[in-house]
């Protein structure tokens, strides 16, 4: 067995300090092999979720969708999906927004796994496997960091609260001084670090000592330690444009894919048979399968399998009814075996509704003061003693100061709202009253002057200090929307009469949940009357900021179809947009819930989420009230398409589908062909930047025959070909209402462009036909066919503009059809009389103006 620190560190292999250029002092190989055993112990098995069993990082983790973000207008000339990377490409040289900056983004909703992507990261580190650019890895919870109030300099920071070197601390720290760009610093869960982020105050002197606020906002900057690297994780909220700045790389962490769901669920279950029937109940349990793209929803249930797979009824449909039965999940097995309390029941409830309260109070304390790390003193004044923390609703946290005693957290941030919500709605030290806070948080979209104000209001408001209503003042915005959310399900009609059963008061939960349905409504109202009034001649839009999708979600909670009724009846827009709203499958089933009580038609804009396969079947019950649907990037496939057809062949009110930037293949295309074939009143499909071949275009030329009310069709950045345009153009030849056409970047070559060109000689209603990026040579297009002798041509053939034009150059062909009247005409005009309108067909390597132009029909 090898002992010595320097002779473990050659027998792994790692890097040589003389080959990287590193100072080779035995003080720095001795801080190495300590810093990395260090952190393989912390990263070894996973922490998250769940303090009862160990698990394996290894032998559990799956990869979730990372896709870099870019700015708006910064995907490329045919404007692709973003591009989705391994965990092992974090810092890729791909999507950079600031060159200059070091820090690297990663922001996801919560539950979406950014603390165990974080682990895995540190792990592959300290086993050698990956991220052998960086020498020294220090980790960092920020949860852990605020709870520090002595000022502390990076000295401080890195030895006293992450790795302490036993020789040469001197020189250790001069090398990391002198060698930044070998250091990779993580923080995560900076949504929880209750300070805000400011560039004024400028710090860059490693060892003077400063607030940890303001040294980790240098760090972040690159005042200190300027070339180290930063990965930073966080909920989308809690990033501000002045953080965005100095961002080199934004990542959006979007959960499991399916594919991610069942590979999870099979490494978790790996007895004979138990992951196929797991996986089969899921898959045809839609409300529940939809919120499991989250990895703390697909934990649960695996937690929770025997109680799911053993029901005889109904499975959980909300959120909310997850986390009742991982709760009695918990309390049934801290107690005696009792083979008659199986599944959902108000037993293992009733007889620890005192722990629940109290762990409920705590929660709610630790939400009001942003505190989410609990000392033993804090729990003892909490009434929290080892009887409840062996239920395993709380876990041991990890210490920023070794050797030190290990506080305890909450198994995540959303059992802690959980826990709030339940205190909220069974404690009789809640005045109904006070209910109207939850309801009345700042979200994201409101200006940074009115949350401030809102902490300010605690103190001349008549509000005691610590009481309910003082808490959730102080509540961080973001926790406040979770924690509403579950309340608004705990006291849902269903709900309700298991909370009942607990011995609690019926009065009680019935005030409460009046009073919460009178917050609910008024908070719908005043973000409706906040929508500016249309345009005149105009439908009236709308572009829902974050607090919409949490008052939609409340309402799905609560499971009321009267109160919805009523709170969509005021609203009154003809466009509802919700783009990067991190609107997933879950969100998109309360969309649903919401929004088919719509009493006139909407057209729904969801681009740039995630809504998936899912998400578009959740969406299904509210197709009938929508007159467009934009599903823009979306991760969508052919099989959520083809659901989303055959339903939209029964709803009277769609005419518009919007679907480029997905993963559609020629496997859709029958249904779209007969989507085309029997909707006599569609108007706009547009399926830019997909997949689809020739064989899919002949499929909905097929469909395009059968046609006679499309008027826009965009399949830019596909592979149709020239099979493909030759389809299409003959399917075209005698179309009477398309007006606009874009096969932008559809490897068309001469073949093809000679087609179209024939189809333009016979269609008299094309006003626009884009054929950027393609490999036309000049002859392809510049061809018509010749009248029937004796006979007076009704336009003209073809006129080249641009004399030297050829494949991959910077100018553009046009080709003019105009009206001229046979008395003023011009040789250079078309003959036709019945015309007042214009073909442009334009044909170069410029910018895809065929992908943007009718991005807003």
């Amino acid at each position: 067995m090898v002992t010595d620190p320097v002779q473990e560190w050659e027998r792994l292999g790692w890097p040589s300090l003389n080959i990287l250029g590193i100072l080779p002092d035995a003080a720095c190989k001795r801080y190495l092999s300590k810093l990395r055993t260090m952190v393989s112990a912390q990263s070894r098995f996973l922490s998250t979720y769940d303090g009862t069993e160990n698990l394996c990082l290894e032998e559990i983790y799956t990869e979730n969708v990372l896709e870099i973000r870019t700015e708006a207008g910064m995907a490329g000339p045919l404007q692709q999906s973003p591009a989705t990377l391994g965990l092992e490409e974090l810092f890729s040289t791909r999507g950079h927004l600031n060159e200059d900056a070091d820090t690297v983004l990663v922001v996801g909703e919560a539950g979406s796994g950014k603390s165990t992507l974080l682990q895995q990261l540190h792990l592959l580190w300290a086993s050698g496997r990956a991220f052998q650019e960086f020498t020294f890895v220090f980790p960092f919870s920020c949860r852990q960091l605020q709870r520090l109030a002595k000022p502390l300099s990076v000295w401080t920071l890195l030895f006293e609260h992450c790795c302490w070197p036993d020789l040469g601390q001197q020189d250790v720290f001069q090398v990391l001084l002198d060698h930044p760009e070998r250091i990779l610093l993580t923080f995560d869960g900076f949504d929880e670090f209750r300070f805000r982020f400011t560039d004024r105050d400028r710090h860059c002197c490693p060892t003077a000592p400063t607030s940890v606020q303001s040294l980790l906002f240098n760090l972040l900057q690159g005042n200190l330690l300027k070339n180290a690297r930063k990965v930073l994780t966080s909920r989308p909220d809690a990033v501000s444009a002045s953080l965005r700045k100095h961002v080199r790389t934004e990542l959006n962490l979007k959960g499991f894919s399916e594919e991610g769901i069942e590979l999870y669920l099979r490494k978790r279950h790996r007895e004979p048979g138990v992951a196929d029937r797991l996986i089969c109940w899921l898959r045809a349990t839609l409300a529940l399968h939809s919120l499991c793209h989250l990895p703390v929803f697909s934990w649960m249930v695996s937690k929770c399998h025997q109680e799911l797979l053993l029901q005889g009824g109904g499975s959980p449909r909300t959120t909310t009814d997850m986390y009742l039965l991982i709760l009695q999940h918990f309390l049934l097995h801290a107690s005696p075996p009792d083979p008659a309390a199986r599944g959902l029941g108000a037993g293992p409830l009733r007889g620890s509704l005192l722990t629940l309260l109290r762990l409920g109070r705590l929660a709610l304390w630790g939400l009001g003061t942003c505190c989410y790390v609990f000392s033993p003193k804090q729990l003892q004044a909490a009434h929290v003693d080892s009887e409840e923390v062996s239920l395993g609703f709380l876990v041991r946290a990890k210490t920023v100061v070794p050797g030190s005693t290990a506080p305890l957290e909450f198994l995540h941030i959303t059992f802690q709202c959980f826990f709030a919500a339940f205190y909220l709605a069974l404690s009789a030290d809640t005045p109904p009253s006070s209910l109207r806070h939850l309801f009345n948080c700042h979200g994201p979209g409101c200006s940074p002057l009115a949350g401030v104000l809102s902490k300010l209001r605690i103190g001349g408001s008549g509000c005691k200090e610590g009481s309910v209503a003082a808490l959730l003042q102080g509540a961080e915005p973001h926790n406040l929307q979770i924690t509403a959310a579950f309340l608004a399900g705990l006291l849902s009609q269903e709900c309700r009469g298991l909370l009942a059963e607990c011995q609690v008061s019926e009065k009680a939960l019935l005030w409460r949940q009046a009073c919460t349905r009178r917050c609910l409504a008024r908070s719908l109202r005043k973000h409706f009357r906040s929508i500016p009034p249309a345009v005149p001649g105009e439908a009236k839009s709308v572009h829902a900021m974050p607090s919409f999708i949490w008052l939609i979600r409340s309402l799905y909670e609560m499971q009321e179809e009267r109160l919805v009724r009523e709170a969509v009846r005021r609203l009154d827009v003809g466009h509802l947009k919700l783009t990067f709203c991190s609107v997933g499958p879950a969100e998109c089933a309360a969309l649903a819930f919401v929004l088919r009580h719509l009493r006139q038609p909407v057209a729904l804009q969801l681009d740039h989420n995630s809504v998936g396969d899912m998400g578009v079947e959740q969406l299904l019950p509210c197709l009938g009230v929508c007159k467009a649907l934009y599903l823009r990037d979306n991760n969508v496939s052919d099989r959520g398409i083809c659901k989303l057809t055959e339903h939209a062949l029964r709803c009277e009110q769609l005419q518009k589908l919007a679907l480029f930037n997905n993963k559609l293949t020629d496997g859709c295309a029958h249904s779209m062909a007969k989507l085309l074939a029997c909707k006599q009143n569609f108007l706009a499909l547009r399926l830019g930047n997909n997949h689809i071949t020739a064989a899919g275009a002949e499929v909905l030329a097929q469909g395009l025959r059968a046609n006679a009310s499309l008027q826009f069709l965009g399949l830019w950045g596909n592979k149709v070909g020239d099979r493909g345009a030759q389809a299409l153009a003959e399917a075209l030849g005698d179309h009477q209402s398309l007006r606009w056409l874009s096969l932008v970047g559809n490897n068309i070559g001469s073949v093809g462009a000679q087609a179209l060109a024939l189809m333009l000689e016979k269609n008299m209603a094309l006003e626009e036909l884009c054929l950027e990026e393609n490999h036309v040579q000049d002859e392809g297009c510049l061809t018509t066919a010749s009248p029937p002798l004796g006979q007076k041509p009704s336009c003209r053939p073809l006129k080249r503009m641009t004399p030297s034009w050829k494949s991959g150059s910077e100018e553009t062909l046009s080709l003019r059809r105009k009206l001229r009247s046979s008395a003023t005409g011009t040789p250079d005009s078309c003959f036709d009389v019945s015309r007042s309108t214009f073909i442009s067909v334009c044909l170069g390597a410029g910018r895809g103006f065929g992908s943007q132009k009718r991005d807003d029909l």
